[in-house]
């Protein structure tokens, strides 16, 4: 007889990041990595999540196959070419600002500034697998509080192919393992997709990573983008973000 399916949770995670994780050299214009997990319940994500994106797609470009990808948004590349008008890139800015703060997700990101890790320090780091560890760990603790800790939670990643998504599943498999905080077995699943797969949850979470790093960096320069961000995060009972939804290394 075979096995019964699994119980699947109510909730599922997306991964991206910002940042070069590799230690060979600190890059001074943006010295940090970031992973960021958002975590969505389903029937929201389906129901007002995707509309609330594909709407802002509509509007700004025509269409729904673009991409929204942090960086080129900043650089004004590809489909983001038509930002280099001021004032449309201003009014896309702000709407996207909206969209995220309107859209029911939770952020838990670990943030690392390279500039902290002495020299001697840096020998043996996998800066991917610390910060893929501390965001699984909070995300178990967030999940547990909603009752999901029995059910299974798959986390959507990007894929970028051979040795890096071997990579990646190992240490996301070591830490559902037990080899977390807690010494628990997680019940969490991974899954790659290409980006241009267009998913929705992929986005959002590689466009909230980039802001939580230039704040890590710069606490006090105006960040409008972090400021949104900073109002998703999984935060205690008090309202704090740090340690909670927001794991700053070292």
């Amino acid at each position: 007889m075979s096995a019964p399916p699994p119980a699947f949770g109510e909730y599922v995670v997306c991964l991206d990041e910002s940042g070069d994780h590799g230690l060979a050299a600190v890059v001074p214009k943006f010295p940090a990595f970031v992973v960021s997990a958002c975590i969505f319940r389903k029937d929201l994500y389906g129901s007002q999540v995707v509309p609330a994106f594909l709407g802002l797609k509509f509007r700004h470009f025509g269409h729904d196959m673009v991409v929204l990808h942090s960086r080129d948004i900043r650089r004004n590349s590809g489909p983001f070419d038509v930002l280099r008008d001021a004032g449309r890139k201003a009014r896309f800015l702000a709407d996207l600002d909206a969209t995220i703060a309107a859209a029911p997700f939770t952020v838990v990101s670990a943030a690392i500034d390279k500039r902290r890790l002495a020299h001697r320090a840096r020998q043996g780091l996998d800066l991917y697998d610390i910060a893929l560890r501390l965001c699984m760990e909070r995300v178990d603790g967030h999940l547990r509080g909603l009752g999901q800790a029995d059910l299974l939670t798959h986390f959507v990643c990007e894929a970028r192919g051979g040795r890096e998504d071997d990579s990646l599943e190992l240490s996301f498999r070591r830490t559902a393992g037990g080899e977390n905080r807690n010494g628990r077995t997680l019940r969490f699943d991974i899954v790659f997709a290409d980006k241009k797969a267009n998913s929705t949850g992929m986005q959002i979470a590689d466009l909230v990573s980039y802001p939580i790093g230039r704040h890590v960096l710069d606490p006090g320069q105006p960040n409008q983008a972090y400021d949104v961000v900073a109002t998703k995060f999984r935060m205690d009972g008090q309202g704090k973000a740090e340690g909670w939804g927001l794991k700053l290394y070292p």
